[in-house]
């Protein structure tokens, strides 16, 4: 159950931060909402998965996939494009998150 909590923390800060763009600086009410539900809602399943899920492990996952899906949103959801390095840049935040699932003696498996 802690990694569904996992995921449901991330797909919430995803969402939150996609609507934090589209909120313009918190003037626009809908999309505000969504930003602090988000955000809350994020914050809430992170804490119930650190049950289970060591601290820095929980974080790296969280932090590592939020980037990836949050780059891919912008780059649907708002046209913006990532060059090389930022793939290359994504790309190692995706290996840095599987060498320490795969490999280390901390995270929970």
């Amino acid at each position: 159950m802690h990694a569904f909590y996992l995921a449901v923390a991330i797909l919430s800060e995803v969402l939150a931060t996609v609507a934090l763009k589209a909120s313009e600086s918190f003037t626009k009410p809908l999309p505000s909402l969504v930003v602090l539900a988000g955000y809350g809602s994020a914050f809430y399943f992170l804490s119930l998965c650190l049950r289970k899920i060591s601290l820095g492990t929980a974080y790296a996952v969280w932090s590592g996939v939020g980037i990836v899906l949050i780059s891919v949103a912008g780059a649907v959801v708002y046209k913006q494009h990532l060059d090389r390095a930022a793939v290359l840049g994504i790309s190692l935040i995706v290996a840095g998150v599987l060498v320490l699932n795969l490999f280390s003696k901390g995270a929970a498996h």
